[in-house]
């Protein structure tokens, strides 16, 4: 492996560094991320519809992001929440809110979601946007988002819809590769900075598929510094 990679705890040193060292905003690099997929899913030629799965950290804040920005580009896009939105916290709730105002649809699972029902919310998708879990995230992916992923897999499947990951697939272990029961079988994947160590396991490309690698506005000198 000759690229470099940045670890979870790189990436969120690196996050920490930009807001406390540089004076970036946290608001601003979620904002960069977000408008960063979008680039890349209009680059794909996406048309809608999209559906945008969002978890309650902040990936699922970069999720809130790119549904603004597909709206704002006249892409027919809707939210699906697997969290109580009082349970979010930070950039992520700052940009669930601006995303209420806008007008985006935005439909809130609990945790009895059940998987018929997902079925119906996935089924006309051309796109599957899966912000459900982030770097940090490890193990196996639990309820509800266990039986969010399985029916994101099968609308895929099934109807062919495109799945894109927001940083990684979702159940994949970004400094391992080692996948969860279940993981994202994405189509593309868009990660932000550089790749991480568990892209490059034999194998993995099965769930992160085409690898997309956007800059979230991080300074190139603080970038170079946590490569080295």
């Amino acid at each position: 492996m000759n690229q470099p990679t940045l670890s979870r705890d790189q990436i969120r040193e690196l996050d920490r560094r930009a807001i406390d060292e540089y004076g970036i905003p946290g608001m601003v690099l979620m904002e960069n991320a977000g408008r960063g997929v979008v680039d890349v899913l209009s680059a794909l030629g996406v048309g809608g519809p999209v559906v945008v799965c969002c978890g309650k950290g902040n990936n699922g804040g970069d999720g809130f992001v790119i549904a603004r920005h597909l709206d704002l580009r006249g892409v027919a896009v809707r939210v699906l929440l697997f969290a109580a939105p009082d349970v979010l916290r930070g950039d992520a709730a700052a940009n669930y809110q601006i995303l209420c105002k806008a007008g985006v649809p935005i439909e809130v699972f609990d945790e009895d979601v059940r998987a018929n029902t997902l079925d119906q919310a996935l089924a006309e998708a051309e796109w599957i946007v899966d912000a459900l879990l982030g770097t940090g995230a490890r193990g196996n992916p639990r309820r509800p988002l266990d039986v969010v992923i399985a029916a994101i897999n099968n609308a895929a499947n099934n109807s062919g819809a495109k799945i894109l990951s927001v940083d990684l697939p979702s159940g994949l272990d970004c400094d391992t590769g080692r996948a969860g029961r279940p993981t994202i079988l994405a189509a593309h994947t868009c990660t932000f900075v550089a790749p991480k160590p568990g892209f490059f396991v034999p194998g993995v490309d099965r769930y992160t598929g085409q690898l997309h690698v956007c800059d979230i506005g991080a300074p190139r000198k603080l970038i170079e510094e946590m490569l080295k």
